[in-house]
């Protein structure tokens, strides 16, 4: 047996294979780079963030049993492609009401924005608009509706509305609003009172932070957060008169028990726009929300965050949608961690879904370039998603290409 001739290598045949990084000083720049995953950017926002901030976006009610079933079910989609397809090019745009965007995607209404990154909605309305993505203001944002409409007039914006108790009020907001030039509204209607969100109760959360000894002792691990806090605008709702103390106190002062289909009849007579339900969960309620008048309908169970042990929407997804039967559109919202995700909640009878904390990991891991970097993420995920399913645009996506197993025969999940 002949042996191998051995040789000193060239140095040409060794610089292709040598790969050194680009020396920089962005090291959040670096890091953005190589998140690849939404849970990247979740590692990240993790390191960056006090873990009262953090878990305040990363938790959910209760035992959280709600948020792990929505992301179980999305683990449990198996997915069945067509194979030579010409997949060279696929279409993904859709438009949603008044709101075009290039994937299935809008950006859900989230609180406290600026909490979890100091420019909080400015940061992630640049991003999206950048991206042509639109996004929902939440009334518990950080940022005056007005101040979103002059700094970002090219951004596509809904608002989001928690009716108060105080109906005045409520009615003096949805007009400052619409005089901002949102035309949607999105109503959240699982909120008649706050959830017990378990990991805000021990960390004992406040909006804004306090300064107790286990926050000044989170400062020597935080400092830059702390900094941007400090040293910017007093972190305060934008919407409210009151914004100090718990979230939970918070809450409860917001949300009405007293919310009824009268309130929709009474904001349809207010509001010229078209307005969207938040927060179905039953088929029934579906039916009678278009019924009333509700020109779109948000399949969610609030991130998890309200009733535990609630609704699974995807779930739930294609009886209500088929219920519908095309009369409005039929969005879902609640355990969206990846592009799949998206392509998934399409085939089974969504015209688009939000996501919340897919966004907000980013914005905590490196502000507008991070959410950019969650978007660049969700995009391609889609795409490569549809491409390897055989298919080029969303009309062709079914049930078949993408079956919800029962729990019983439970994949790993996707994104683990």
């Amino acid at each position: 047996m002949a042996r191998v001739k051995r040789r000193l290598p060239r140095v040409e045949e060794l610089r292709p294979l040598v790969k050194v990084d680009r020396p920089t000083l962005q090291v959040t720049s670096r890091r953005l780079e190589r998140a690849q995953t939404i849970e990247d950017l979740r590692h990240l926002a993790r390191r960056r963030t006090p873990r009262s901030v953090f878990d305040y976006v990363d938790g959910a009610a209760e035992s959280e049993v709600s948020l792990s079933r929505a992301r179980d079910a999305f683990g449990r989609v198996e997915f069945r492609p067509r194979v030579l397809r010409d997949v060279s090019g696929v279409e993904t745009a859709v438009r949603v009401l008044d709101v075009t965007s290039p994937i299935p995607l809008i950006l859900a209404p989230t609180g406290f924005t600026r909490m979890m990154q100091h420019e909080g909605e400015r940061a992630v309305g640049r991003a999206a608009a950048a991206a042509g993505v639109p996004y929902a203001i939440s009334t518990m944002g950080t940022v005056s509706v007005e101040d979103i409409a002059t700094e970002l007039p090219d951004l596509q914006r809904w608002f989001q509305l928690y009716l108060w108790q105080d109906r005045d009020a409520s009615l003096a907001l949805i007009q400052r609003a619409q005089a901002a030039g949102f035309t949607t509204l999105v109503l959240t209607v699982d909120t008649a009172i706050g959830g017990q969100r378990l990991r805000d109760v021990r960390n004992g959360m406040t909006i804004p932070p306090q300064l107790t000894p286990k926050t000044l002792a989170d400062m020597a691990l935080h400092p830059r957060w702390w900094a941007n806090l400090l040293t910017t605008d007093p972190l305060e709702f934008a919407s409210l008169r009151e914004s100090g103390g718990t979230v939970e106190s918070l809450v409860n002062k917001m949300f009405d028990p007293t919310l009824n289909t009268q309130d929709l009849v009474w904001l349809r007579e207010n509001w010229s726009g078209a307005i969207v339900l938040k927060g179905i969960q039953n088929v029934e309620d579906a039916k009678e929300f278009v019924d009333l008048g509700a020109d779109g309908l948000i399949v969610s169970n609030h991130g998890g965050r309200q009733l535990d042990r609630s609704v699974t929407p995807l779930e739930v997804l294609p009886q209500i949608a088929e219920a519908v039967g095309g009369r409005v559109p039929v969005l879902l919202d609640t355990g969206v961690m990846h592009g799949g995700d998206i392509v998934a909640a399409v085939a089974n009878g969504a015209d688009a879904v939000l996501v919340g904390r897919a966004y907000l990991y980013g914005l905590m891991a490196g502000g507008e370039a991070g959410v950019a970097r969650a978007l660049e993420i969700l995009t391609s995920q889609v795409h490569r998603t549809m491409r390897l399913l055989g298919v080029t645009s969303l009309d062709q996506l079914t049930p078949d290409h993408a079956v919800l197993h029962p729990a019983s025969t439970h994949a790993p999940a996707h994104n683990a």
